[in-house]
């Protein structure tokens, strides 16, 4: 949906989290901080210095708060701030006179322009992160606290970063609405993990702080100072939404089955161990997607670390299918000590790639998964697969682990191995995979690939549509080879869980989908109104 303007006391914009949510408009970036230079280069230097340092502290604290996907996030953003790269040019800029503010300002507004304006969608989306610093360093030269918007309110702004999303209390109501902004950006991924509504692209908004917002994220649309009308209509739809996440909450247990009666397993995706101590496995059809990358997020992890944290997920699944994604690192995903830097990370040495590139690094989750693998269902996909060559390089190491368990005596098993469908060489010819155990679609990587469209950059979100007709034609391909040659596919991607695409993708032949937990309820309640016979739509 394309940007708007405010018309009337209305604004549209794009769903990127749905909910509905009412209160008081709180404008980020609005304080005017002051800062006193002290004339003394000396000085000014060792005020940047404190001001980087306690800058990384705070983030170590909100690190401390959160779960490990937004650590994971945090952890990234300390990493920049202790790289002496970033701030060489205003220390530069220091010792020729520039005050320190200034020095800083200066220098990270031109880093950012960069990250913005590059070719490469790597650095377009790490230039959020990048604002994210400027600002929090920034606060710290100017002794300015973080903004605390109170209770319930709508967040306003250009932007969202994720330190700021982190840093709020979202507990007891609230919603973001975003002039720019995108549905695919981590801010966006974290709002529908924890249940916020979210609009992005909605242009200029003109209301000033304290006004009443409606925020309506299912249907797109934001009312300012809202009229006894537009106040009833708000209510009747938002109760209509309460009605229908109680119903589908109250259901959660009930399998999921089309209005056609096709049976779909619903399964869920989780970042990391912790995340199923909070779902009822009753709830779901086991774990679509575990991902790994949280256990190398600050070192190189053990064998045994690893296989702790895999036999706790398969202790709780009952018997039911877990499936974990070998390291994903590189792309939008650095891991230090591991990860290497390139001109552009998307493309390059990421997933399997790079994970095939360090065989004593991949060898010791191998054999964490191969001991893991005897206390459930579990089955293992590797991600960033293009050619049958890097599966059958990445199943050999596990049959060349496997049997130096065996020969050491150590209980294991070998589990199911599947791929990742992202990159769009399989999807247009799957026949090339017909040994594999299963599919496992990620769209969003499919969706940004086909569509040679960033999924964090906010002028092209539009174009990044899981329902565009050539990404559903893959889709429904993949689907169709694997039913024809007994491969079960699911898909694990942002889509999975947004009802508004469910529709299509049953359409387009899938009956497994894995989505976040806080999308159960109503990604069940999107597939019992679909039907498997539906024309597959999509947008042009």
């Amino acid at each position: 949906m394309p940007s708007a303007t405010a018309s009337a006391g209305r604004v549209v914009g794009t769903v990127a989290s749905i909910g509905y949510a009412s209160g008081p408009l709180f404008r980020l970036d609005t304080e005017d901080a002051s800062y006193t230079p002290s004339g003394d280069p000396v000085t000014e230097a060792n005020r940047l210095r404190a001001a980087l340092a306690r800058a990384a502290i705070d983030l170590g604290a909100l690190m401390e708060r959160s779960d490990e996907e937004s650590a994971a996030i945090l952890e990234f953003q300390v990493a920049m701030i202790e790289d002496d790269s970033l701030s060489e040019p205003a220390f530069a800029a220091i010792e020729t006179g520039t005050d320190a503010a200034t020095a800083w300002n200066n220098s990270l507004s031109t880093e950012v322009h960069g990250y913005e304006t590059a070719e490469d969608a790597y650095f377009r989306a790490r230039s959020a992160d990048l604002r994210d610093i400027a600002a929090r360093v920034l606060r710290a030269l100017t002794g300015t606290r973080d903004q605390q918007p109170p209770t319930g309110a709508i967040i306003h702004g250009r932007d969202i970063t994720p330190t700021q999303f982190l840093a709020m209390d979202w507990s007891k109501g609230g919603g973001i609405v975003l002039s720019e902004g995108s549905s695919a950006s981590h801010v966006a991924m974290l709002a529908r993990s924890r249940g916020v509504p979210m609009l992005v692209g909605t242009g200029p908004i003109t209301a000033a702080s304290d006004d009443l917002i409606l925020l309506d994220a299912e249907h797109g649309r934001v009312v300012i100072l809202p009229d006894t009308e537009a106040r009833h209509e708000f209510l009747k739809a938002s109760t209509a939404h309460l009605h229908l996440l109680q119903h589908a909450r109250s259901h959660l247990r009930d399998p999921a089955v089309t209005a056609d009666g096709a049976h779909i397993e619903v399964l869920v995706n989780i970042a990391e161990p912790a995340d199923v101590e909070n779902i009822d496995i009753a709830t779901c059809d086991g774990v679509g997607l575990m991902r790994t990358e949280f256990l190398f997020g600050k070192s190189l992890p053990d064998e045994e670390t690893q296989l702790a944290a895999y036999r706790k997920v398969l202790d709780w699944s009952n018997g039911k299918p877990v499936t974990i994604r070998t390291v994903d690192a590189g792309g939008d995903k650095p891991v230090p000590g591991y990860t290497v830097e390139e001109t552009n990370p998307f493309l390059g040495l990421r997933g399997i790639r790079l994970s095939l590139s360090r065989p004593d690094i991949f060898r010791v989750q191998i054999r964490a998964l191969l001991r893991a693998a005897p206390h459930g269902d579990l089955k293992v996909m590797f991600p960033m697969i293009s050619v049958v060559s890097e599966y059958i390089a990445a199943a050999t190491l596990f049959a060349e682990e496997a049997a130096a368990l065996a020969a050491a005596g150590i209980p294991h098993a070998m589990p199911r191995l599947g791929i990742m469908v992202e990159v769009p060489a399989v999807a247009i010819a799957p026949e090339s995979f017909r040994d594999v155990a299963f599919f496992s679609i990620g769209s969003n990587d499919l969706t940004q690939y086909v569509m040679a469209a960033g999924r964090d950059n906010g002028a092209v979100a539009a174009l990044n549509d899981v329902r565009n007709p050539a990404v559903l034609a893959l889709i429904h391909q993949v689907a169709s080879f694997g039913e024809a040659n007994g491969i079960p596919t699911s898909l694990c991607g942002d889509a999975g869980g947004d009802p508004t695409a469910i529709p299509s993708l049953i359409a387009a032949g899938l009956r497994a989908l894995s989505v976040t937990p806080a999308q159960l309820p109503l990604a069940k309640a999107a597939i019992a109104q679909s039907r498997t016979t539906d024309v597959v739509d999509g947008k042009a």
